[in-house]
């Protein structure tokens, strides 16, 4: 019997079920037929973040992040480098504070960049401040 990770699409939200046998870096939703990873974070909102944390079974880490945010710029490209490096065994989304305040607030955001790693759709792990990709590598790493 095979071992399968569940995968919510990023364009219609469909959840795949992938066998850990295939290549997880080309799969394609089963619904939309979208490329489930393309290694770069994908942008979340409160109606969509619970289900993307709960229903992804590999681990998932949120970037908290708003526009205004100098730190939030500075950081962008280097979780974008982590995704890239890190997908298709992490998942890596954001989510803008300013315009999805509820979520921002469940998690108790007060400040940010800050990040958490989520497994089985529990939050596992906090981190805040601007981290290096490398650095957000070996924090992901040290927590699944």
């Amino acid at each position: 019997m095979s071992n399968f990770n569940q995968i919510v699409c990023p364009n219609c939200l469909a959840v795949n079920r992938i066998p850990e046998s295939k290549p997880a870096q080309t799969a394609r939703c089963g619904k939309c037929k979208f490329q489930l990873f393309t290694g770069q974070p994908i942008d979340l909102t409160d109606a969509n973040f619970d289900k993307f944390t709960a229903k992804t079974s590999i681990p998932v880490v949120v970037d908290f992040w708003a526009p205004w945010c100098g730190p939030c710029k500075m950081m962008s490209p280097e979780f974008s480098k982590a995704a890239s490096k890190m997908e298709p065994n992490v998942r890596f989304v954001k989510l803008n504070t300013q315009d999805h305040q509820n979520t921002a607030a469940k998690y108790k955001i007060q400040g940010i960049p800050a990040m958490i790693l989520f497994k089985n759709g529990q939050s596992v792990a906090h981190l805040a401040g601007v981290r290096r990709s490398n650095e957000i590598k070996s924090w992901i790493e040290g927590n699944i």
